[in-house]
């Protein structure tokens, strides 16, 4: 009788710490071979560590003197960029890895990017994310039933801390190092880091190195100031992405990219390109309509507008039954935000995961089925920092 007691107890007790497991998934780590890049994969060996059974580095403080000094001040020097980098964006161009495609251009201010006569945006051999193409393998959709929690450009929010709501927060570079605080702060808070280039320019405009330059020093201040994690994914400025430069960020940097399938337009508050009441009408449309595909819904915490206008919104979010989920957790096939650990609180990062690697590249799809789309029309089975410009945001 004892005995049976003491099974049943036992088999109460299992079923509780499994389901407090379930329901803390977030701040769990899966094993490694779920969640990190393939150890082939260059980024191993541009981020590599000397020792073999530690972290295996000692970072300045964030915010320090030493921490700042480290990164470039403003646009990044293409000339002045690590060998590893460049030499690992040559390997991927001579593999045929990188599309052979031109920049495009900007022709006037706050216009969209155009490329030279021959190159459609929209075409499979181009396939810009300004023009609403769709490259095989980027994130415009959250799985059914869920919302792709995350922001461009802005602090970190009460609400969110009030809320215990996990975001995943789109970082610029050089706004990281005159703002670091708010870094470290969405950290502590548990929210996932991810990039957003070092000066937020049109991507598509840029030659291959700086993109290299943009993307690169990005993961790296984010790899610096979190413990070794490499965030796994960006979000290009503006949407503007193409299949070179989303080939670049893959390739060489294993960044997979998100974009979005509703714009709430709230970067234009401050400036009355749309109003409080405009914004909410979007969000009582889309989060009382189908919930397949989810949504992710491009939003800024770049004034105390756009952060009310998400603060207004978020109670139509729970009350329509949507599943909330940091935008990397909820896209990734894995659940993990970074390429080398679960989570930002997921504890040290094993220093195998990012010692171990060479320099050859892996190929990837670009823009063999490339679609066009102007909505969301496909879904997943899987489950920032101020600035002052006054053009569109995103």
């Amino acid at each position: 009788m004892f005995l049976s007691f003491f099974f049943a107890a036992f088999v109460i007790l299992l079923s509780a710490v499994y389901a407090n497991a379930q329901e803390h998934r977030s701040n769990q780590r899966h094993d490694s071979n779920q969640w990190f890049h393939p150890r082939d994969h260059p980024v191993h060996q541009l981020f590599r560590r000397d020792d073999a059974t530690t972290d295996g580095a000692t970072y300045p403080q964030v915010g320090s003197p030493a921490w700042t000094a480290a990164y470039p001040a403003s646009t990044p020097n293409s000339a002045k960029l690590p060998a590893a980098w460049t030499d690992a964006l040559s390997a991927a161009v001579a593999a045929g890895s990188i599309p052979d495609i031109p920049p495009s251009k900007i022709a006037a201010p706050n216009t969209s990017p155009v490329y030279p006569e021959g190159y459609d945006p929209t075409s499979p051999k181009v396939c810009s994310g300004t023009y609403k193409c769709r490259i095989p393998g980027d994130m415009w959709d959250a799985p059914d039933g869920y919302i792709g929690m995350g922001f461009d450009d802005g602090p970190t929010d009460d609400f969110l801390e009030d809320k215990n709501q996990r975001v995943t927060h789109f970082m610029i570079g050089c706004n990281m190092l005159s703002q670091p605080a708010l870094l470290t702060r969405a950290m502590d808070l548990g929210d996932d880091i991810a990039v957003h280039t070092w000066t937020h320019p049109y991507m598509t405009t840029l030659s291959n190195e700086d993109v290299l330059a943009q993307l690169g020093w990005t993961l790296q201040v984010i790899h610096d100031s979190s413990g070794g994690r490499l965030s796994k994914f960006w979000r290009p400025p503006y949407g503007d992405t193409d299949v070179r430069v989303s080939a670049i960020a893959k390739e060489v940097f294993g960044l997979e990219t998100i974009l979005w399938n509703r714009d709430t337009e709230d970067w234009s508050l401050t400036s009355g390109g749309t109003t409080d009441e405009a914004i909410q009408n979007s969000m009582t449309e889309w989060l009382s309509g189908p919930k397949s595909p989810g949504l992710i819904i491009l939003e800024h915490e770049l004034s105390t507008p756009s952060v009310r206008a998400f603060e207004h919104a978020y109670p139509l979010m729970k009350s329509n039954g949507w599943n909330l989920l940091s935008v990397t957790q909820a896209v990734a096939t894995d659940g993990s935000a970074y390429q080398n650990a679960y989570s930002i609180d997921s504890g040290e990062v094993t220093p195998a995961d990012v010692v171990s690697g060479n320099l050859t590249t892996t190929s990837i799809s670009t823009a063999s089925s490339a679609t066009t789309s102007t909505s969301s029309t496909t879904t997943r089975s899987s489950t920032s920092l101020s600035r002052s410009s006054s053009s569109t945001l995103s």
